[in-house]
């Protein structure tokens, strides 16, 4: 059984090596553990060794059915499957959902829609805090919130309750109820490196496009209300290529 505190682990299927290295790279980048089968037989191998939170399944895998194999995996394991491939015939779709697939997605795809999708598939399940927060750490955090739950960090004191932020000398932060909301979560993090997809999941679930870029400009105009150099951030640091992270040492109050 995988830990509560591991990453969701996804099986990608595909009998194209450069498929299976995108979505490796892809899912890896995004924190969680990736498994490959290029084949039926390593389909099934995989899944009788390894607890699998997710698979990637194309339909055609060299000569054999990914229908078939979609019906397999079906009468062994209660696990998701997205079916990930070339056919975008209508009829094939319609099987492989009414097979038990959990979502179709055809080739060429956008890999922020493979992500999106494959997120809303795991909440699902019941494994959103396994995907969402599966994020490299730098880090420790801290457990999970209270109705009474008070953080400090910094010189700061959030009042999660009261949604009210506070300095050690009795000043009110005024913040907008987005900006509350995406220092609540990162202070919850703190040391954990979030990808910008992590955060719009977190914050938003499925209420954004992949497309989204706002979340700059909402960790800029938090860093103005909460950093004493905004132009030199020391509590939300950007980590060039993948996102943000939350440096501050946070303790319950």
């Amino acid at each position: 059984m995988i830990d509560a505190q591991s990453p969701a682990r996804i099986l990608v299927v595909d009998d194209d090596a450069a498929v299976r290295e995108l979505l490796r790279e892809c899912f890896s980048m995004e924190g969680y553990d990736v498994v490959e089968a290029e084949n039926g037989q390593g389909l099934r191998t995989t899944l009788a060794g390894t607890q699998i939170s997710l698979v990637t399944l194309d339909l055609n895998l060299g000569g054999e059915d990914g229908l078939a194999l979609a019906r397999e995996i079906r009468a062994v394991k209660n696990v998701p499957i997205v079916m990930i491939t070339g056919k975008g015939d209508t009829i094939d779709r319609v099987v492989g959902l009414e097979l038990g697939a959990d979502d179709y997605i055809v080739k060429p795809f956008h890999i922020r829609e493979v992500l999106a999708r494959v997120r809303a598939v795991l909440r699902r399940y019941g494994a959103a805090d396994d995907a969402r927060d599966a994020s490299p750490r730098i880090g420790g955090s801290i457990p999970a919130a209270h109705d009474d739950e008070r953080l400090a960090f910094d010189g700061w004191q959030l009042n999660v309750p009261r949604r009210e932020l506070r300095s050690d000398n009795g000043e009110v932060r005024e913040l907008t109820t987005a900006e509350f909301d995406l220092l609540h979560m990162f202070a919850r993090r703190p040391g954990r490196v979030l990808s910008r997809d992590n955060i719009m999941d977190l914050l938003k679930g499925h209420e954004w496009s992949p497309m989204d870029r706002s979340i700059d400009s909402l960790v800029a105009r938090l860093r103005k209300k909460i950093e004493r150099d905004c132009d030199a951030p020391q509590l939300v640091k950007t980590v060039r290529g993948i996102g943000y992270v939350f440096t501050g040492s946070v303790a319950r109050v």
